[in-house]
């Protein structure tokens, strides 16, 4: 695809919100026809119950998690980096993010 496209080109595909590549799902095809319809039957409902719940995935799926949470919008999600393998720790009250960091951050403190 690279020698096809252009690593520019690739880029643009993997990091814009609305930018569809040839025959593929852009962001915001994966925020609305996988990740949101996911998230509002098996995890809001747990969330709502006051449960802790654990959410391994690949980065697109966490960048789309990170729109419908409202951490992150469309315009500013290409500029989001989600380290691999490093717990991010979001800490809700009634439905509403109170505390957000990086797990190691909190044990290093």
């Amino acid at each position: 695809t690279r020698a096809k496209y252009g690593d520019e080109q690739v880029h643009i595909w993997r990091r814009s919100y609305d930018t569809r590549p040839p025959g593929g799902e852009c962001l915001q095809d994966v925020v609305e026809n996988r990740v949101r319809p996911y998230y509002e039957v098996n995890i809001k409902p747990l969330l709502d119950d006051g449960k802790n719940v654990l959410i391994a995935a690949h980065g697109n799926s966490l960048r789309a998690m990170l729109i419908i949470l409202g951490v992150e919008t469309p315009e500013s999600i290409n500029d989001a980096e989600i380290p691999t393998g490093q717990p991010l720790v979001f800490e809700l009250d009634e439905g509403e993010i109170k505390a957000r960091y990086f797990l190691h951050e909190k044990q290093a403190a």
